[in-house]
């Protein structure tokens, strides 16, 4: 996987701001710690010339990030039982379970999802998004469940990506949340970032954000919670968890964005319907019975 540069413009609101601090803002992506190597390592150009990370910065600078390869993980391939819905030459259609991560990363080496693939498809997935996450075209958290495709080609990876960024592709996800929407049904037109307090959590921020649009509908009210259906027009990181506490209504069991509960671990939230043009122009759609967890839940409140 190649390394990327990025070039972005200090705006007015920067200005007297030190590098590291506006990078740990307009770099969602990039840990913090992660920006000071760059800066330590001099990958960080202001008007072409290394800085240090006290420099502070003046509107209209040219802020230019140069950020390598990483090192790729030894990823294996692991016999790890998973629940294929669809498969072809292409691509398939995966039922991830709760508590499995997608991919591979620093405090998950293994028992991942990807492990399980390139067990499964004896290496055969794409390579666009690197040795980490080979045939991953989009992810969902690991305390939440149910359906991702995985390509297999690179061409197919391509085909299913545009998709995704033209937000033509439908994901349908249920979730139980605490209090009743008002409207029951609509839509949460939000902008999400990073939190300049926890970078490890998004919120939502008109600043360094990208447009976030949810379409909701309640299916049934519970005592003093609901059974919501969600439909992402777009898909940024934690969205539905996002735009469910800022309405004050924050997912059942989200210990991150609202309260946990002994009922279960993690959100109760569910991707529930995916659909999409398949490579061979063939409009394809699939949809997920409730796991078990959520189903016991929704027993419990009733």
């Amino acid at each position: 996987m190649a390394g990327e540069k990025k070039e972005l413009i200090v705006s007015d609101d920067g200005s007297g701001m030190r590098v590291d601090k506006w990078l740990a803002e307009n770099l969602e992506d990039v840990s913090r710690s992660r920006i000071e190597s760059l800066l330590e390592e001099g990958r960080v150009l202001v008007n072409d010339r290394a800085v240090r990370k006290s420099t502070r910065l003046m509107a209209a600078d040219v802020v230019v990030v140069d950020i390598p390869e990483p090192k790729e993980l030894d990823v294996v391939a692991q016999n790890i039982p998973i629940e294929i819905v669809y498969e072809d030459d292409a691509l398939l259609v995966v039922n991830k379970p709760k508590g499995m991560v997608v991919h591979p990363a620093a405090g998950n080496p293994d028992g991942t999802l990807v492990n399980a693939l390139l067990y499964h498809c004896d290496g055969r997935l794409s390579s666009i998004n690197g040795v980490i996450r080979p045939g991953i075209v989009h992810r969902i958290d690991k305390m939440t469940s149910g359906l991702l495709m995985v390509a297999k080609t690179d061409e197919a990876h391509r085909f299913l990506a545009g998709q995704i960024k033209e937000h033509s592709f439908t994901r349908e996800y249920m979730a139980v949340v605490r209090g009743c929407f008002s409207p029951e049904e609509g839509t949460i037109d939000a902008p999400i970032g990073r939190s300049k307090v926890d970078r490890k959590k998004m919120w939502v921020t008109q600043e360094n954000s990208k447009q976030a649009i949810t379409h909701y509908e309640t299916i049934e009210k519970l005592n003093g919670y609901s059974l919501v259906r969600f439909k992402l027009e777009t898909g940024r990181t934690h969205q539905i968890r996002v735009h469910c506490a800022y309405k004050g209504h924050p997912i059942f069991g989200d210990d991150v964005y609202g309260k946990g509960s002994s009922l279960v671990d993690g959100q109760c939230l569910h991707a529930k319907k995916i659909g999409f043009v398949h490579p061979n122009g063939r409009y394809m759609e699939f949809d997920s019975d409730l796991p078990d967890y959520f189903v016991s839940v929704l027993k419990s409140l009733r």
